[in-house]
């Protein structure tokens, strides 16, 4: 008896021993203290740095940050959550491996989970586990860094599996499932693939509310469903703290609606539709799901690739070897979202075999992915999600959105698998095609690998090997002088391509033939079924290995000193370091501006990385911030003089009120000192009043001293015009991100304009400890009235959600943490008893 429960345990065993070793192996130079190059992990390191000193200074949360786009919530940028006890939870079910390994390791074991929860063989759903992890997908966001993103989506798949389990009757194990990998899953805070997830989740509950109904098993579908609610509200409350913080910041970032009256056909009411479609799939590119070069994989050089140069004329070879490998229409990427050949031919078997609703959801859900996918190439069906459905216009890239076919894809695929293990005769169900009756088996090989074969025969009937913009910029030069050579250098990339394009088609076809052939022997019953798992374990754990690894493999690790401190301070940064004063900013010409964080790291940037900026430093981006860089630009490149230089400067009202005191030109020189910043906080004469937003922006361009503001019309004030005070002085005279103290004198009533960041989600003010009212001046910066005589003001970061949510979270936690303990001891209760 004993050998037989060993015997029924050890596959699960076995499967977590293999999950571990792949991962392990795979990931071995992190475990030989090399670290990944990480690109948004670096960024990270900049972005945070001021927020995590003062962690290490303290032992606190800033909460806030100065260094960024001159100063934004730290919500998502750098944050701990001790009051949230799920972290241990994670950290364990991860082995304490270290990033990202651990998270590919629950790649393979929440896939393993849903799997077994379907009922599939666990032999079997330790090759779909592999499958799913191994996507390309997901190992190119962990070479760019984005932890977060790969993080919640491998707990995707074990919230998934609480849910079934729920509506299949397994309430008190659905709900303890649900409620500790939502909690989770929210936890891993990347809320675009919650999201995602939860589009699944509505399709699957829609299947089974139409089951419901037609076998009138209300009593079941209410009690599930409302189990599962509380189970949700259970894995919700341990975050709460992030997400009610994140909330209140979102309605003040670009994810929500301008108060602009711009561009109004572009507009939702979160994002931009150009920015969110920006990076759309292209038609064929989709295809990528089962050939990986369909569109030459990721961006870079075709001399990368030397194999395919082989055929292209000698005198073109370096100039079509620096063309890029990639032709798709994106304005760059990574690499391509692949799923496996032989998965795809196996999950289109599944839509000829599988019965059942299970199969329609992951088809409907696949479906929608892949059109949303394609953004601005399928644009009425996008507009409709971005008008119409909650909270989709609140994300970028719909390109990501394809996650959900790398989720669902998978699944299909190895439960027809399964299927066909227990029932071979699947393979001979008969297909109507038109007038033809086929085998759902050749069916399926003669839309995957017939389909590929025709691609390698014929690929200029079926794909164009140059993007839109190649094509764009092409047809004039064709048109110009030297066309033919021209004509020639563009046959050259063609060639190029189209040898990458069939290579890979190559590939494809092959490893469905070997997977086909394997079934068919199968069904021959000339080999066992355990051989049949073997085989095809071995044929898409090769396939997936070796396209993950074109994207991560040994090239990436660089050394562990490298990615801990990530910037080396140039000359000019330095030079600025010298500056003992207390908050000022600093421009940096030499890089792209608004999407680096480097600066962040020595000094408090105007611009930085982040991919919720707040919409109004946004707005001041666009309509100031760069006409005014432009223009200084513009002075620089003249060799102007000094003279010149410096009235250039001193018209440069928004960075001046920005307090921008340095300007770096060239790292390895000292950077240009502007002498007109405002300060950190100033007095103000004269109040212009704007009516709405659209009127405020403009007034600004108007205003040309620090002597006036403007300020919006739902702002009281005593006054408008304020009596000149020669002698009054405002000085910053103590630094925190989140505390700011300035020493006042003045002998009457002024306006202070404050060169900070207006966010009244948290800012308090306070003169002489009483907490008084301030208001937002100049679009986007602080301003009070302070009365006269001496005083000490003070700015204080205290928002409510933060320290309401805290004690939330701690409570909520413990309350989940025993639920799931005392549940989980119910149902060992019950299965002791059953024995005895």
């Amino acid at each position: 008896m004993k050998n037989i429960a060993w015997q029924k345990y050890l596959p699960y065993l076995v499967g977590i021993v293999i999950f571990f070793l792949v991962t392990v192996i795979y990931f071995n130079p992190l475990l030989t203290g090399k670290k990944i190059n990480q690109h948004d992990i670096v960024s990270f390191k900049g972005a945070s740095k001021e927020i995590a000193d003062y962690r290490e200074k303290t032992g606190n949360e800033a909460l806030w940050t100065n260094s960024m786009f001159g100063g934004m919530p730290a919500y998502q940028i750098s944050m701990t959550y001790p009051n949230n006890l799920l972290l241990p939870v994670d950290r364990l079910l991860q082995l304490y491996l270290p990033r990202p390994v651990g998270i590919v390791f629950l790649y393979f074991v929440g896939f393993f989970l849903l799997l077994l929860v379907l009922r599939v063989n666990p032999w079997l759903s330790i090759i779909g586990a592999l499958a799913f992890g191994f996507s390309s997908y997901l190992f190119i966001i962990l070479q760019a860094g984005h932890n977060t993103k790969a993080h919640a989506i491998a707990y995707m798949a074990p919230v998934f599996a609480g849910i079934i389990l729920a509506y299949r009757g397994k309430y008190l194990w659905g709900a303890i499932i649900t409620a500790l990998f939502l909690g989770l899953e929210i936890r891993a805070n990347h809320l675009q693939i919650t999201y995602y997830l939860l589009l699944i989740v509505v399709i699957y509950g829609f299947f089974e509310l139409v089951k419901t109904i037609k076998e009138k098993t209300y009593s079941h579908f209410a009690k599930a469903t409302g189990i599962l609610v509380l189970a949700a509200l259970l894995g919700v409350l341990p975050n709460i703290t992030n997400i009610w913080t994140t909330y209140e910041f979102s309605k003040e970032t670009i994810r929500n609606k301008s108060e602009l009256s711009r561009n109004k056909k572009d507009q939702t009411s979160g994002l931009d539709r150009t920015y969110v479609t920006r990076w759309s799939y292209g038609v064929g590119e989709s295809f990528s799901l089962m050939i990986p070069n369909v569109k030459g994989g990721g961006t870079g050089y075709i001399m990368n690739n030397p194999s395919a140069l082989k055929n292209v004329d000698p005198q073109f070879k370096q100039a079509v070897g620096q063309s890029n490998h990639y032709w798709g229409d994106q304005p760059g990427t990574s690499g391509p979202v692949y799923v496996g050949a032989i998965i795809i031919f196996l999950f289109v078997l599944g839509l000829f075999i599988i019965k059942g609703s299970m199969k329609w959801v992951l088809l409907i859900a696949t479906a929608l992915s892949i059109m949303l996918a394609m953004g601005h190439n399928f644009m009425s069906f996008t507009n409709f999600f971005l008008d119409y459905i909650p909270l989709y216009n609140k994300f970028r890239a719909v390109t990501m959105i394809l996650v959900i076919a790398e989720f669902c894809i998978p699944l299909l695929a190895i439960i027809a698998l399964a299927k066909v293990i227990e029932k071979p005769e699947l393979l001979k169900l008969k297909v109507n095609l038109y007038a033809l009756r086929i085998d759902a088996f050749y069916l399926s090989l003669l839309l995957t690998a017939g389909l590929a074969l025709v691609f390698y025969l014929s690929p200029r009937s079926f794909f164009s090997f140059f993007s839109d913009a190649e094509r764009g910029q092409f047809s004039q030069l064709l048109a110009g002088k030297n066309a033919s050579q021209y004509q020639l250098y563009m046959n050259g990339i063609e060639t190029a391509r189209i040898s990458i394009f069939r290579a890979d088609v190559l590939r494809s076809f092959a490893f469905i033939v070997l997977a086909g052939l394997v079934l068919y022997l199968y069904q021959l019953k000339k080999i066992k079924s355990s051989l049949l798992i073997a085989g095809i374990g071995v044929l898409v754990f090769v396939d997936m290995v070796v396209i993950a690894n074109r994207y991560l493999n040994k090239d990436h690790y660089v050394n562990k000193f490298r990615m801990e401190r990530p910037f080396r301070a140039s000359v000019a940064d330095k030079e600025i370091l010298k500056d003992k004063s207390l908050n000022y900013r600093v421009y940096n010409l030499t890089t792209d501006t608004y999407n680096e964080s480097a600066t962040s790291y020595y000094h408090q940037s105007v611009g930085g990385y982040h991919a919720a900026k707040l919409r109004r430093y946004s707005e001041i981006i666009e309509h100031h911030l760069v006409p005014e860089v432009q223009k200084l630009v513009t002075v620089l490149q003249k060799s102007s003089t000094a003279e010149s230089v410096n009235n250039t400067l001193s018209e440069l009202n928004v960075l001046n009120m920005l307090n921008t005191r340095y300007f770096i030109f060239d790292p390895k020189r000292a950077p240009l000192a502007n002498a007109y910043a405002y300060g950190n906080a100033w007095f103000v004469n004269e109040v212009k009043i704007a009516q709405n937003a659209d009127d405020e922006i403009s007034i600004l361009k108007d205003i040309k001293d620090k002597n006036s503001a403007v300020v919006d019309k739902k702002f009281s004030l005593s006054s408008s015009d304020y009596k000149m005070d020669s002698l009054a002085s405002i000085k910053l005279s103590s630094y925190e991100p989140n505390h700011l103290k300035y020493e006042v004198n003045i002998s009457a009533k002024q306006l202070a304009v404050f060169s900070e960041i207006y966010y009244d989600k948290g800012w308090n003010a306070y003169i002489d400890g009483e907490k008084i009212s301030h208001i937002r001046a100049n679009y986007i910066l602080r301003a009070m009235e302070i009365p006269a005589g001496k005083h000490l003001v003070e700015f204080k970061f205290e928002p409510s959600s933060y320290y309401t949510g805290r004690t939330i979270s701690l409570v909520s936690s413990i309350m989940l943490i025993l639920v799931v303990i005392g549940m989980i001891g119910v149902e060992v209760k019950k299965s002791l008893f059953a024995k005895k």
